[in-house]
């Protein structure tokens, strides 16, 4: 029987990572299998629509979406089909997300996908993976957009920094005495409109670890707010499981829920939890997206890894994903990362952080904040040099240039400026520098977090009060910003090493930090 390579499925070792031998045969997994959209023609015209119309776009409902542009019933028989001629399981269908998750041995999957499951060794541990493409039998080449999961390394990271103890001069900010501030402070001095996003849920994606009731409880008390109601909502067998180490993912996920519930206290907070893959990190998105029962107006992602470490398919599956969020008037702000021009790869060349590349996404980055009272007196890009880490930004080689940067310039070090011509990251941005971060309580403990991981939930918990403001979502609010940029304060000193602050959009804050009551006026 003819089989087809899968396009941008294929998948190569971890830098570093050493073969140890074949994954045992008998070992279950759950793999997720996405499948094409019904009518995708008028799904883009759709999409592009949304680009175009801005503040008069029309958000579709959730069963209109589905029959609309779910799957289409004979595309996912297809899969269940082929999943019973290899006596693979179907755990899960779900017609909006276009997903069918499929349950088995390494050996069945080995044969359904023409792949050789391996056990890796690396650095950090483990992990069972492949090299080489996914082959698909006649039956299902251009149904399936992307198979998920056979390889279970940690597709991403989480993008906060701790605050370095006294003492330490690798801080610049601390070394002159910066000030930390709560979320509550930093909403009044960037002049969020009055409101607290009653009747909207904000969704978090988080990739392990957890939170404790009593922790938030002692939280929001301490800033004289009311408590969010925050629901845990497991997504691959993932759960709300703190570690008990507030450097873990604790701090990502405490971090994300008491900035989003400090600035946005009456919105219920839904905290998505699954496993550190691709699969879950896809899975964890669409269920949000999709979620008719909390029904998130915004969400919220702090956790991603340079474009380079990611396979084509997953990325074109998020971008998708966003696409039905813009469609469905679901925000979705995103973490630009916190390892600069670089993101963390280590091989000289420039990288941008996926999913915030994805053009349907708000890439939010990082300034360093002083403030005097309710005054903002200065804000540069973040960047605390090699060691203490810098806003995530550049030019992405995944993702065109989308209609609303056409005309941008990119300012690099050493003054070269130049066209953008691929999509920009970051969009927009906020206060990340750990140095006059966010007070923040983890694990028992009150500390001060920053990272851009910070600045997502910031932007979440502001679109949130302007959703309960409007009484409908703003959506999809990139091309709408873009058109009005003097909504935002333009940060116009630092850099983030390969790539300078300059006046209008930069490949370092983006368009800047936000003015509250004029992004409220630019997005409704």
């Amino acid at each position: 029987m003819a089989t087809h390579p899968l396009n941008g499925s294929a998948r190569a070792p971890y830098q570093g990572a050493k073969c140890i031998g074949k994954a045992d045969p008998n070992e279950r997994l759950e793999v997720t299998v996405v499948v094409r959209r019904r009518s995708a023609d008028a799904f883009e015209k759709h999409v592009v629509g949304l680009a175009a119309q801005g503040a008069s776009a029309k958000h579709i409902d959730h069963d209109e979406f589905t029959k609309q542009f779910g799957a289409d019933a004979a595309d996912l028989a297809a899969v269940q089909s082929f999943a019973q001629k290899h006596g693979l399981s179907v755990v899960e269908t779900h017609e909006a997300r276009r997903t069918v998750v499929l349950s088995g041995t390494v050996a069945q999957f080995d044969a359904a996908f023409g792949v050789s499951l391996e056990q890796y060794e690396h650095a950090g541990g483990t992990y069972r993976g492949r090299t080489g493409p996914i082959h698909l039998p006649d039956e299902l080449n251009g149904v399936v957009n992307a198979v998920m999961g056979l390889d279970n390394r940690p597709q991403a990271q989480p993008n906060f920094r701790a605050r370095a103890p006294h003492g330490n001069v690798r801080w610049s900010a601390a070394a002159r005495g910066a000030a930390t501030f709560t979320p509550v402070q930093i909403a009044s001095l960037y002049d969020f409109p009055e409101g607290d996003g009653k009747g909207q849920c904000i969704a978090l994606i988080e990739l392990g670890g957890g939170f404790r009731p009593a922790d938030l409880k002692t939280y929001f008390a301490s800033l004289g707010v009311n408590q969010p109601s925050v629901t845990a909502v497991s997504v691959d067998h993932g759960r709300n499981h703190p570690t008990g180490d507030p450097n873990g993912p604790d701090g990502e996920v405490m971090l994300d829920i008491e900035v989003a519930g400090a600035v946005a206290p009456g919105a219920k907070i839904a905290v998505y939890f699954a496993p550190n893959t691709d699969a879950g990190f896809l899975d964890a998105v669409t269920t949000a997206i999709h979620d008719t029962k909390n029904k998130p107006s915004v969400i919220s992602i702090s956790w991603g890894g340079p474009e380079s470490a990611w396979t084509q398919q997953a990325m074109n599956a998020f971008d998708q994903a966003f696409q039905s969020a813009a469609a469905l008037g679901v925000t979705v702000c995103v973490a630009s990362g916190d390892n600069g021009s670089g993101d963390g790869v280590n091989d000289g060349a420039d990288h941008v952080d996926f999913p915030a590349s994805s053009p349907y996404a708000l890439g939010c980055g990082g300034t360093s904040l002083q403030a005097s009272g309710n005054r903002v007196t200065g804000e540069t890009v973040w960047n605390d040099g090699a060691s203490g880490g810098a806003s995530g930004g550049g030019v992405s080689t995944a993702f065109g240039l989308p209609a609303w940067q056409e005309g941008l310039s990119v300012a690099r070090a050493g003054g070269h400026q130049g066209a953008l011509t691929m999509r920009g990251v970051p969009d927009v941005a906020g206060d990340a520098d750990p140095a006059t971060g966010y007070e923040v309580r983890i694990d028992g403990s009150n500390t001060v977090i920053g990272g851009t991981s910070a600045v997502a939930p910031l932007w979440a918990g502001l679109i949130a009060r302007i959703n309960a403001i409007k009484g409908s979502p703003v959506g999809y609010v990139n091309p709408r910003l873009y058109k009005a940029p003097s909504a935002l304060v333009d940060i116009t000193q630092g850099n983030n090493d390969d790539f300078n602050a300059s006046a209008g959009w930069d490949a370092c804050t983006g368009l800047g930090r936000p003015d509250g009551k004029k992004v409220q006026n630019a997005v409704s």
